[in-house]
């Protein structure tokens, strides 16, 4: 087993460039951009992501903080016997969804990470659909544009919309900045309930 373990480590240590050039671009976030978050220079980013650079935890750390995502994630590091369920995360249309729940029907809890939209003149308009379910959204951090039937919304981080799905809606980054966004979602009209509330004065 002594064997393994540094062609284990070297396979991890390989992994680690790729993770986070895709941690960087699936987020729309620039070389230059991070350089400015985490204070470290773009050519090091650049050899990190190239796998030139040797990573290590005080640039690794910065880095996973401004993607807001846990270290082992761009570690890749491997399972260790922890009892926690580990569930991937799936692109769909550019955007990736983290699922937060694993039972099937009632409500289902989601956090999107949904990139900047194209800027070219020929990219497609927004396409508006129904389904059947009822949507609660909560921005955790960027700008979500939202819109809803006749209405055109913009919300901030902190801020939150709910609407009956069977309306016309799309949603996606309000900027040229990702937006990250917390959704639950009813796929048979469930809705979300408060069962405290503060009191009244």
């Amino acid at each position: 087993m002594t064997n393994e373990r540094p062609t284990d480590i070297g396979t991890v240590l390989a992994g680690v460039g790729p993770r986070l050039r895709s941690a960087r671009t699936e987020r729309g976030v620039t070389l230059a951009a991070l350089a400015e978050v985490t204070g470290i220079s773009k050519s090091t980013l650049s050899r990190l992501e190239s796998g030139q650079r040797k990573p290590s935890l005080e640039l690794l750390l910065p880095i996973a903080q401004a993607h807001r995502v846990p270290l082992e994630e761009l570690i890749g590091a491997p399972e260790t016997g922890d009892p926690r369920v580990r569930i991937a995360p799936r692109r769909v249309h550019g955007r990736t969804i983290l699922p937060l729940t694993r039972q099937p029907g009632g409500l289902q809890a989601f956090k999107m990470i949904i990139p900047p939209e194209p800027e070219s003149k020929d990219a497609p308009p927004h396409e508006a659909r129904t389904h059947e379910g009822y949507e609660w959204l909560y921005v955790l951090a960027g700008r979500l544009r939202l819109i809803l039937a006749q209405h055109d919304l913009v919300l901030g981080a902190g801020e939150a919309a709910e609407f009956d799905t069977r309306l016309p809606h799309w949603f996606g980054s309000a900027d040229r900045n990702p937006v990250e966004v917390l959704s639950l979602f009813g796929p048979q009209g469930e809705r979300m309930h408060v069962r405290a509330r503060p009191e009244r004065r």
